[in-house]
């Protein structure tokens, strides 16, 4: 199967987008960095930070320099460093920033699953193969070169993206000097995915468990993903904060999971690529601004076809079986 990241950076090209907002407070102690799409680049995925009594916590790091030093400029702005990072999953737009946040903040603290230590054996490995092999067809002076270049960069510096505190189970933690409820899911996006909730908020923060303009499926098990879902429709919060797109409300999950079940259903049917596309947009509804319809049909044309209609094997690996 061909790497959709490579597929998304060609589709970033078409999208229009934004860079990243300076942190906008959502609740109390709580500020959003926005990850968006950059025309020409691959994505960033959105951090979020939390103020503490012992410094500042945030929850995924990004891709880009530009991306990372949001994270940076409001640690100084505060006069408070930034002590403890967790990571949502290993994918290079939620941990690339670990790299630059351990050369300003060298006492920092890397909270995630072990799942990184496989993927540098093997889906970043062969991203690299694939990015390698890009670079030497492109013509010189391609524009595409520098990224993927840098991202080469980020997969060769992996120990330094990966966790000094491996999370194996769910359960309430103090970080900082601030109390989350981290929990752990297996065989979801990832082989190891952390999603966090902030009882004094009531903010959920998902990480790729929850993605706009659609879901990214490249290393997922979609069968756990829709359980994953079901678990978090059952936690009674205020906002959850996807690992993509904007936060949402208790009403707008919920719209969020039925698409996804919806999309499972269509896509173990005997309906057209197209129909189970533009079933999504449809079913997402008012989650998906119109400038996002282009893009999310993009996205689910490729993944029902390569991921959701893929032989059974491909992900029966992903799935943990």
């Amino acid at each position: 199967m061909r790497m959709a990241k490579i597929f998304l950076l060609a589709l970033a090209a078409a999208v229009a987008v934004t860079a990243s907002a300076a942190p906008t407070e959502v609740a109390r102690g709580v500020f959003l960095v926005r990850g968006e799409f950059v025309p020409g680049h691959q994505p960033d995925g959105n951090s979020v930070l939390f103020t503490a009594p012992k410094g500042l916590i945030v929850f995924d790091t990004g891709r880009h320099r530009q991306h990372t030093q949001l994270l940076i400029d409001f640690a100084a702005q505060r006069k408070t460093p930034l002590t403890d990072i967790i990571n949502s999953h290993w994918h290079l737009d939620h941990t690339g920033g670990n790299l630059l946040l351990r050369e300003r903040f060298p006492e920092v603290r890397i909270h995630a699953s072990g799942a990184i230590n496989d993927a540098l054996g093997g889906f970043l490995a062969n991203y690299a193969d694939q990015l390698k092999e890009a670079i030497a067809k492109s013509p010189a002076g391609s524009d595409e070169v520098p990224g993927w270049q840098d991202e080469l960069k980020l997969i060769a510096s992996g120990d330094k993206l990966a966790p000094d505190d491996v999370i194996v189970s769910s359960a309430p933690r103090r970080i900082a000097g601030r109390t989350l409820d981290v929990h752990l899911e297996k065989n979801v996006v990832t082989a190891g995915d952390i999603w966090i909730f902030d009882p004094s908020t009531k903010v959920l923060v998902a990480g790729d468990l929850v993605t706009l303009p659609f879901p990214f499926l490249d290393t997922a098990c979609p069968a756990h993903w829709k359980e994953a879902l079901h678990r978090l429709g059952k936690v009674k919060f205020r906002l959850l904060i996807p690992g993509h797109g904007s936060p949402m409300i208790p009403a707008a999950f919920s719209t969020y999971r039925n698409a996804f079940d919806r999309l499972l259903e269509c896509s173990a049917s005997t309906e057209t690529v197209a129909a189970c596309s533009e079933g999504w947009i449809a079913d997402a509804g008012d989650l998906l601004e119109a400038k996002d319809h282009d893009s999310a049909g993009k996205l689910a044309g490729y993944y029902i076809e390569n991921v959701l209609r893929a032989p059974a094997e491909q992900t029966t690996k992903l799935c943990g079986e």
